[in-house]
């Protein structure tokens, strides 16, 4: 969520706990503004299922929150709080702070705080993080903290850093603003608990907090990774892009924090437009959570609740109607319950992914096709598909999936027994690469990925311009160009790599180089490095190797991508390209 600064000096994000039957039921939009006749009970339990909302509906819950509840929604980022509180000096005024929580705890709702901003009375106001107000910022913490003790847990490190920071700040910066959010919240409340943020899935940002002082000075960490939803949703069978999250998330702080390897992950961003299909949005929604289920998330607040300032992105338009991805996710809510844990995975036809999930009345397997194309599935005997787009429950052995997801029901007992079998198994993309010594993607006669994949998918064979049936354009379509390592392969870990690249010119009257963006641990600001520009010779005879060292890649998705060729591409044609990894003989 992009804050202006203009408008708004802090905002303070609110996740709401509540305790509710699982029942779904989908709630009138007329009876969005009840408020319940007696306060419901806290759950204690942080569940996956939450939702968000952008600044303009940060005020208005009794319109569109109850509807939330109504289908089992219990968690909600939000807005209130913080430097707010004390618009002078050492002077704190908790008024309009306290009318949310006791609204939110009418309704059974335990907030928390995104801490964000600068102290409102320093004129000008600071630029980025609040740097020059360190002492001030944590005093506002702790006297937060200690206001809200036994009704709020949760602190949130400013929103999406490195956003509305200044190009001079680093994550060494970020390190000491964590650092003392987390001295002023223990101070004012010593269970409250500090997370620390990032935008979009930008762990290399997060890991040079760790290794400039953050390290024991936070106990959840929070992501927004929007644009790798996007991926997923747009390119089938990715999937292990989004589900390589929370295991890179593992792998940062077991090498970094290993006493937080274990720390909550929570989304409190992830979204997909409307505008995109309402159908689309729906099933972003349910493979969003039924993903995060299988990774281990601990909260997922779905941006947003109800249209607000940030496009068309809520469950709800913004005159609170439901949209289909309201009563799908409601659904699922119904059909899993608010506390479901994950069994495993397994590999439908050898191929589709299939996430089997513990529901409060048996398994349930979650599951779509990994490709565009349907595909039938026999499960060799009757059980319950139930579609929550579409509405509907059928009975039947067989299943024609596609790539709007599905909830099976009666699920065979060998089926849950082979997920439990797969649960700490590496899910292969297309293969297990988990020890090979290198990964390619050729564009020959027959396009073929080999632990290394395009965002365009399979899908690029027909679209490519050929030439001589071996090759292909450098102008890609759409995505073409941008490159996803096998997680299993490569994620997280800096190890030398040599990336090569087959090619040869178009034509030798006109030169062109080739150059390689990367996400790297030393470029942390927007995590993507550039390597030289290496020309293609001249020689239209035959095929050239280009090839580029790389000694500080660090590949966690960031932008939904690891690498990308750069260079002019109406020059050159490409064969293939192959990512080898140097520290394996």
């Amino acid at each position: 969520m992009k804050v202006p600064n203009t408008i708004f000096s802090t905002i303070t994000i609110a996740l709401l706990v509540v305790s509710a039957g699982s029942a779904f039921s989908q709630a009138p939009a007329a009876a969005a503004t009840a408020t319940p006749a007696a306060p419901v009970p806290r759950d204690p339990q942080l569940s996956i299922f939450g939702i968000g909302n952008s600044a303009a509906n940060s005020g208005n819950h009794p319109k569109w929150m109850p509807l939330m509840v109504a289908i089992g929604i219990r968690d909600c980022r939000s807005g209130s709080g913080g430097w707010g509180t004390e618009m002078e000096e050492g002077v704190f005024d908790f008024t309009k702070f306290d009318s949310r929580i006791g609204y939110d705890e009418s309704i059974g709702v335990q907030d928390g705080v995104l801490l964000y901003g600068w102290p409102p009375w320093k004129k000008p106001p600071e630029k980025g993080l609040a740097m020059s107000s360190l002492p001030e910022w944590t005093t506002m913490v702790r006297e937060v903290a200690k206001h809200s003790k036994g009704r709020i847990k949760l602190f949130e490190v400013w929103n999406e850093p490195p956003n509305s920071t200044t190009k001079e700040q680093t994550g060494a910066d970020y390190a000491k603003l964590v650092c003392a959010t987390y001295d002023g919240a223990k101070a004012g409340n010593p269970d409250a608990m500090v997370g620390m943020a990032a935008k979009s899935a930008h762990l290399t940002y997060l890991d040079q907090a760790l290794r400039n002082g953050a390290k024991g000075h936070f106990d959840y960490i929070t992501l927004h990774p929007y644009e790798i939803l996007g991926c997923v949703l747009n390119n089938p069978g990715t999937e292990p892009m989004f589900l390589s999250i929370v295991p890179n998330v593992r792998k940062m702080l077991a090498k970094r924090d290993p006493a937080k390897v274990n720390a909550p992950v929570i989304f409190t961003e992830i979204g997909y437009d409307s505008r995109r299909g309402l159908d689309k949005q729906a099933q972003a929604v349910l493979k969003t959570y039924i993903m995060g289920i299988h990774s281990g998330v601990a909260c997922i607040n779905w941006f947003e609740g109800m249209d607000g300032d940030s496009g068309p992105l809520g469950l709800l338009d913004g005159k609170c109607n439901p949209r289909p991805a309201y009563t799908s996710l409601g659904k699922l809510i119904e059909v899993v319950g608010r506390h479901p844990t994950s069994i495993g995975w397994v590999l439908l036809n050898d191929k589709h992914y299939g996430f089997m999930i513990q529901g409060p009345k048996g398994p349930v397997l979650g599951t779509w096709a990994a490709t565009s194309k349907p595909d039938m599935v026999n499960f060799g005997q009757t059980v319950n598909i139930i579609d929550p787009i579409a509405g509907t429950t059928t009975e039947a052995a067989t299943c024609n999936l596609s790539m709007s997801p599905v909830l099976i029901t009666n699920v065979p007992a060998s089926l849950v027994a082979q997920a439990k079998a797969n649960m700490n198994k590496p899910i292969p993309w297309g293969g297990d690469y988990s020890k090979a010594k290198s990964v390619s993607v050729t564009f020959a006669d027959k396009y073929e990925e080999k632990g290394l994949h395009t965002l365009a998918g399979t899908s690029i064979a027909a679209d490519v311009l050929a030439y001589g049936g071996s090759a292909r354009s450098g102008e890609l379509p759409k995505g073409g160009n941008v490159f996803y390592i096998d997680p299993n392969f490569l994620s997280y870990d800096t190890v030398p790599i040599e990336i090569t690249a087959r090619v040869k010119l178009k034509d030798p009257a006109h030169k062109a180089g080739l150059s390689v963006e990367y996400e790297s641990e030393k470029t942390v600001r927007e995590g993507y490095a550039r390597t030289p520009n290496l020309q293609i010779p001249e020689d239209t005879s035959q095929w050239h190797d280009v090839s580029w060292k790389i000694d500080d890649s660090q590949f966690v998705g960031t932008w939904a991508f690891h690498f990308r060729l750069s260079g002019d591409p109406k020059n050159y044609l490409i064969q293939s390209l192959t990512v080898k990894r140097l520290d394996r003989s």
